[in-house]
């Protein structure tokens, strides 16, 4: 019974994590674009790192709807702003 009980939970933690996964938008290179719809574009601003920038983009590619995007511009000094081309 216990074995059952480990298997149920390890195969709903797996169905959980696959489902976040499909969810979030996958940053492509120029070249694997090209093979994608391009539906938009995105900008944010004001982060200090490019790591929150990234992170912003990602999200606003997600709320768009877009499974790819790619980053095409990134710059600043004390606070960093971006654009990325949303894909589908």
């Amino acid at each position: 019974m216990k074995n059952i009980t480990k298997a149920i939970l390890a195969a709903a933690a797996l169905t959980t994590s696959a489902l976040a996964f499909a969810g979030t938008p996958q940053m492509v290179s120029r070249s694997d674009a090209d093979s994608l719809q391009k539906i938009g574009v995105v900008s944010s601003s004001g982060f200090t790192t490019l790591d929150e920038l990234v992170a912003s983009l990602n999200m606003k590619a997600a709320d768009a709807g877009a499974t790819h995007y790619r980053i095409t511009s990134a710059t600043g000094m004390n606070k960093v702003s971006g654009t990325a081309v949303l894909y589908r």
